[in-house]
């Protein structure tokens, strides 16, 4: 079990040290749960409050938070400092030294130094596996892709042909890189294509017949990506689908072909990006946001949650609602229904009497 000292806690977090003793930490935990040997995380008010029925002797507080009694750990930005915290009692999943003995690897595949590759996992015709890098159990390598150094692919993870990763990348269970985009033809004009441009559905077309459209780019992930459990990215029709570097990407994300991610977004869970979308840098995609194909969103734009953003919106907007519009339209529109609320209830009230007056005339 890791330990570390107070001081030695203090260091790494950079934050301004009340010693009242020397206490050894081995872990980490909220105040209601920590004892003597653990590093009471109190971030917000509620936490601070529960350090007076805590056994924990350290607490890691704001800047500014001072207990008597209590070592104490102020710092400016708490959860930074609580990742650093975190990151020093992580234990990763581990990887056997190596090739497994179960492991496929083409024999034509490059394999860096101090490659690990785990049980079942099977590396594909000419892949070149980055130094450092560690694939974990069950894991497909297609044929052609090319991972920097120092990735990390958890179990499950599903990389399709000619795949490009930056370093430092991060695949959570059951990712999917490079698979079929969503990309079909007709035969004659369907239904959608004149919905589209004429507002309703006209005819029944039962004898249409879809034709697939095979995906023959790929996908491009940048340095320093993460792409969390059982997210998809679609190879893109003829060019790339790209994510750039620094971009974090959550559980359960579905981003279509030729999609442009920029750097630095953070994609929350359950988001859908159409196809031939491009998305800017550091833009956030709140949880469920479904974005439309060939839209556009501007860098450091901010889409709020459940949005369905179906046209394209500039840098530095706040966006939010279905149809989507910027923040101070949707609060415009929600202060207008409620208004309309009020006057349909004052109408209501005045009805009888406009009753009376229209049957006297």
């Amino acid at each position: 079990m890791k330990s570390f000292t107070i001081d030695e806690i203090t260091h790494i977090t950079g934050g301004m040290l009340t010693k009242v003793a020397d206490v050894k930490i081995s872990q980490i935990a909220p105040p209601l749960l920590a004892d003597e040997n653990t590093l009471a995380l109190a971030l917000g008010e509620d936490e601070i409050a529960n350090l007076a029925n805590s056994r924990a002797k350290a607490a890691l507080v704001p800047l500014g938070v001072n207990i008597d009694g209590l070592t104490t750990i102020e710092v400016e930005r708490p959860r930074l400092a609580m990742m650093k915290l975190i990151t020093m009692f992580y234990q990763a999943p581990e990887v056997n030294d190596g090739v497994h003995a179960s492991a496929i690897v083409h024999e034509t595949a490059k394999l860096g130094e101090n490659v690990k590759i785990g049980p079942n996992v099977v590396v594909g015709r000419n892949a070149i596996i980055g130094d450092n890098t560690q694939i974990v159990a069950n894991a497909y390598i297609g044929s052609g892709v090319k991972t920097g150094k120092n990735c990390f692919f958890h179990p499950g993870v599903n990389i399709g042909d000619r795949v490009i990763l930056g370093d430092n990348v991060v695949l959570q269970h059951g990712v999917s890189l490079g698979a079929d985009g969503f990309s079909f033809v007709t035969e004659k004009p369907d239904n959608i294509e004149k919905a589209k441009q004429e507002g309703a559905v006209t005819e029944s077309n039962v004898d249409q017949k879809i034709f697939k459209i095979p995906s023959i780019g790929s996908v491009v992930i940048g340095n320093n990506v993460e792409i969390g459990a059982n997210s998809t990215i679609d190879r893109g029709t003829i060019e790339n689908t790209v994510v750039g570097d620094d971009t974090k990407i959550d559980d359960l994300v579905m981003i279509g072909h030729n999609v442009k991610v920029g750097k630095g977004c953070l994609i929350v869970s359950q988001v859908g990006v159409a196809g031939s979308s491009v998305i800017g840098d550091r833009v956030v995609l709140a949880g469920q946001v479904g974005i439309a194909d060939h839209i556009k969103i501007g860098s450091d734009s901010i889409v709020a949650a459940k949005s369905g953003v179906s046209k394209s919106f500039p840098e530095k907007t706040v966006i939010m609602g279905y149809p989507a519009m910027p923040r101070k339209d949707f609060i415009k529109q929600n202060k207008a229904m409620k208004d309309a609320v009020a006057l349909v209830e004052r109408f209501k009230k005045y009805e009888p009497m406009l009753k009376t007056f229209e049957d006297s005339q």
